[in-house]
């Protein structure tokens, strides 16, 4: 296995983006089901769990290291965006 290069960071922090977009689009359950009519067999706690499955993919993203397992992959991008959405995806689904 080798280093991931600076692309490959480069697509696992934009992933985080796509994550941080679906947490912070919508403050409750009922919000979501107002931008999402056709969505009717989803349940709150289908929504719930998708929330979290979502801050834990970013808390996951955050912990990546180097192959010594101790060096972070990150330098200079800011996770000021993904720390506060997995404050309040946290929120959403406690």
């Amino acid at each position: 296995m080798e280093e991931l290069t600076a692309d490959e960071i480069a697509q696992k922090y934009s992933a985080a983006g796509d994550s941080v977009t679906l947490i912070n689009k919508d403050a409750s359950f009922a919000a979501w089901q107002a931008r999402n009519p056709l969505e009717t067999r989803r349940t709150e706690t289908d929504w719930k769990e998708m929330i979290k499955r979502n801050v834990e993919h970013l808390e996951a993203i955050k912990d990546y290291k180097k192959l010594d397992g101790t060096t972070s992959i990150w330098t200079s991008e800011s996770f000021t965006d993904i720390d506060a959405a997995i404050t309040k995806g946290k929120t959403l689904y406690s």
